[in-house]
This record gives structure tokens, sequence and C-alpha cells, in this order.
């Protein structure tokens, strides 16, 4: 079977538009002082106010329909076959960063939930200590010494840095779904798994607009936050003693 050309084609997009759009910016920026990790800032809060607005219009939207239509059981059993899926790579970038026991356990979570979970609908791993971890290529990337580069947020794609945007093209042809077959079967899959993930977050978006004085900022702060944990694995050094 020959793998989904086109989704591939579109990661490696991802990829070059994130080089080529940190070259663009670099080259047109007005000089002036920046804040280091956020040197695109203005170019970011327009992306930023562009994917809100498109996420307030539809995405919440549907997000909120799709809650409302799939009764819980249903909707928590979609999001554990997606997460079941998501392990294929996570054990990719175990193997990556050099960690045997975590491999070894989350092959064992992926192949007991595989089985016994009826293809990843029921975490039956959870339930004899297999938990669930979060690795990717841009953590791989940043294990084995490779900086963030600078914060990006782009349209549709939303928040990452030049590091995690490479990692996450990497990441595509790890991923079995991207080898779903024919393609309009592809889109549909990667359509529910974009709306699934949207309906888990509406409560944590309640929570952004009611607490955060400036979302961007807020945003910002947290994904970079949350990349340097797991990077770390929830150990990181004290900043000022890290490697820029």
């Amino acid at each position: 079977m020959e793998p989904a050309m086109g989704d591939r084609n579109i990661h490696t997009f991802r990829i070059l538009a994130v080089i080529g759009l940190v070259a663009f910016i670099s080259g047109c920026a007005a000089p002036g002082p920046t804040d280091e990790k956020d040197p695109f800032e203005g170019f970011n809060r327009s992306m930023y106010d562009f994917n809100d607005m498109l996420d307030r219009n539809v995405l919440k939207p549907v997000a909120q329909g799709y809650n409302y239509v799939l009764p819980s059981p249903v909707n928590k059993s979609i999001s554990n076959a997606f997460s079941n899926i998501d392990d294929v790579v996570v054990i990719f970038n175990d193997i990556m960063q050099l960690k045997p026991t975590q491999t070894g356990s989350d092959i064992g979570r992926f192949l007991i939930n595989s089985t016994v979970g009826i293809g990843g609908l029921f975490d039956v791993a959870k339930e004899v200590d297999l938990v669930k971890h979060e690795e990717d290529f841009g953590q791989s990337m940043g294990y084995w010494g490779i900086g963030n580069g600078p914060y990006l947020v782009l349209p549709l794609l939303g928040p990452m840095t030049v590091r995690d945007g490479i990692g996450s093209g990497v990441d595509a042809f790890a991923d079995p779904l991207n080898y779903i077959e024919p393609d309009a079967a592809l889109y549909s899959v990667q359509l529910l798994e974009v709306v699934d993930k949207r309906a888990g977050l509406l409560s944590a978006t309640k929570i952004l607009k009611e607490a955060a004085l400036d979302p961007y900022l807020f945003v910002r702060d947290a994904y970079l936050q949350k990349r340097r944990n797991l990077v770390y694995d929830g150990n990181p050094p004290p900043e000022d003693f890290e490697e820029l």
C-alpha cells in the first residue's frame, strides 16, 4: 500500500513554512529591543488574533455541538482511540531519547490497549499502571541539546517554536493516521481528531478568557514552560544556568 503522500506533503510544507517564515521575518523585522524568546511578537499577535477569531466562529461551536451530540462514553472512547494511535509516535521518540524503561512501558501500553482495549477505545493499560506519556520529536531534539529557536504563531497551526515545528513534521512520518487511504477517509479522520481535541479544551478556554489579562502572553508563556518541562521530564534546571 502506498503512503498517503498528500498528507506527507502537507507536513513537509509545514516544515518549509516555519523555516521560510523565520527567514522572511528576520529580514523584515524592524530594529529595536525585542523579547529574546519572542522576537516576532507583532506578527505572532496578529496570527493569534486570526486563530482566535477562527476558533470562536468555527471550531469552538463545532466542538460544543460535538460534545452535545455524543454521549460522554462515546466521546471518551474516541479520545482514547486517538491517544492509543499517538502512542506509536511516543514510542518512536522514547527510542530517540534513549529511554529503554519507558519504551517498554509504552509498548506494553499500546499492545494492551490495542487488543484488550479494542483498538484503544478503552484505556485498559491505565488500570495496570501503564500511564500515558507525552513525547514528540521536538522534545527529542531538545534532549539532544537543540534549542527552541524563536517562538512563532502560525495561521491554523497555532503556537510553536521553530524546533517544535520541524519536530511535528518528522513525527508525521511515524503517525499511523497519515497512512490511511483513500484521502477522503484520511481527511475525515484528521478532522475528527481536531474537533475531538478542541472539545477536550472547552473548559480550559473558559479559564483562559476569565483569568488572563493578556491571553496572548498567557498562552505563549504557558506553551514555552510546558515544552521546557516536557524536555526535562518535569525537572528542568534553573533558567539562569540553562544553555540558550
